[in-house]
């Protein structure tokens, strides 16, 4: 069969990686070839954006600054592996891709949605052919989140307040595209959330 994008996307703390992980499981049972991916990251130079991205302090970069870095990874990204196993055939599996730009840079810290778009249309110009959206209330993202540690905890640090106005903006994405998105509650245990992203996922696939 044609190569099929799915992306996750959701507030940090959602679970939305783990739920990515469960589907490729899920689907390479079912004897599919999956490439399971990240963003930012994905290739060998995203991976390097990646850590100036997400380590630091919350104000290392500009808005501006960081939309950029995150085109550029995503490019890398969309060069040296979406676009190849696709072009084999796979079913490609993304934890977030340019939605995540849309709210994060596009939103949340200022109002760049329309530079986010252009930059979009202009150097990647690949939307995913269907992206679940895994929905939890941001207070218990950001528990989740803080649990979890790590060196990754820039966006985090941006606080509850950042958080949700995150998720409003990506279900306000969800209801401007209902024929590409799936809105999943992530608030129960991982193993219900995987079953319900695998049976949307399954109705999806050719």
């Amino acid at each position: 069969m044609a190569g099929v994008f799915l992306s996750f996307e959701g507030i940090d703390g959602s679970g939305k990686s783990t739920q990515a992980r469960l589907l490729a499981e899920a689907l390479r049972a079912r004897g599919l070839t999956v490439t399971l991916t990240r963003e930012p990251g994905g290739s060998a130079g995203a991976e390097e954006i990646r850590r100036l991205v997400l380590e630091g302090a919350a104000d290392r970069w500009s808005t501006e600054t960081e939309l950029l870095l995150f085109t550029a990874a995503r490019r890398d990204h969309l060069e040296k592996t979406i676009r190849p196993a696709l072009a084999r055939g796979e079913v490609v599996i993304c934890d977030r891709f340019a939605d995540s730009s849309r709210i994060y840079q596009g939103l949340t810290r200022g109002d760049l949605r329309a530079t986010v778009d252009a930059l979009h249309s202009l150097m990647i110009g690949v939307e995913p052919d269907l992206t679940f959206l895994i929905d939890i209330d941001p207070s218990l993202g950001l528990r989740r989140a803080i649990a979890r540690a790590g060196s990754e905890m820039r966006f985090e640090g941006m606080g509850l307040g950042f958080l949700e106005k995150a998720r409003a903006g990506f279900l306000a994405l969800a209801t401007a595209a209902p024929q590409r998105f799936r809105i999943i509650d992530g608030t129960g245990a991982a193993e219900d959330v995987a079953q319900a992203v695998t049976a949307a996922a399954l109705a999806h696939l050719p």
